[in-house]
């Protein structure tokens, strides 16, 4: 079940640059740095594209990899700790525990959740919800959804993209 919806707005993201773009407008909004957001689509809608120009945006240099394998990858800029979780291989709850999971997601910082529905029971409520949808065209139709004030505030810095 998904949490409750405050707002919630369509982008179109014509090509990669919007969602730089996107992604960039997003990093510039301090509320980010709490943030608790996830990723939905198919595989190849650019959820791990979106997250490598967020990471970019924030600071973050070096190779970003995709924790598909992983489960998580951690990064550090400055005093913000980034989590960017890939459930999508996700299977065993025992797995949430094992892995400090929980730990982690109670920590302050930024978390970003690919395939988050394979881990629904365990998350807790997104602040923002991206669900990207590729199109015939190539392009992109994202849906945002915002399930807390962080996530409004996220929206609106959205939206000036």
């Amino acid at each position: 079940m998904h949490p409750p919806i405050l707002e919630s707005r369509t982008f179109s993201w014509p090509d990669e640059a919007a969602c730089e773009r996107f992604a960039a407008a997003l990093a510039a909004e301090p509320a980010l740095r709490r943030a608790g957001i996830e990723l939905d689509g198919p595989l190849g809608a650019g959820k791990t594209t979106f997250v490598r120009h967020l990471l970019r945006a924030l600071g973050v240099s070096g190779r970003i990899k995709s924790p598909t394998y992983t489960v998580v990858e951690p990064y550090e800029v400055g005093d913000l700790a980034i989590s960017h979780f890939d459930f999508y291989r996700f299977s065993d709850p025992r797995e949430w525990e094992d892995a400090g999971f929980r730990e982690l997601f109670a920590a302050p910082g930024l978390k970003l959740s690919e395939w988050a529905d394979k881990a629904r029971a365990m998350l807790p409520p997104p602040d923002l919800r991206l669900a990207i949808e590729p199109q015939d065209d190539d392009s992109r139709r994202v849906t945002a959804q915002a399930g807390s004030v962080i996530g409004q505030a996220l929206l609106a810095a959205g939206a000036r993209a």
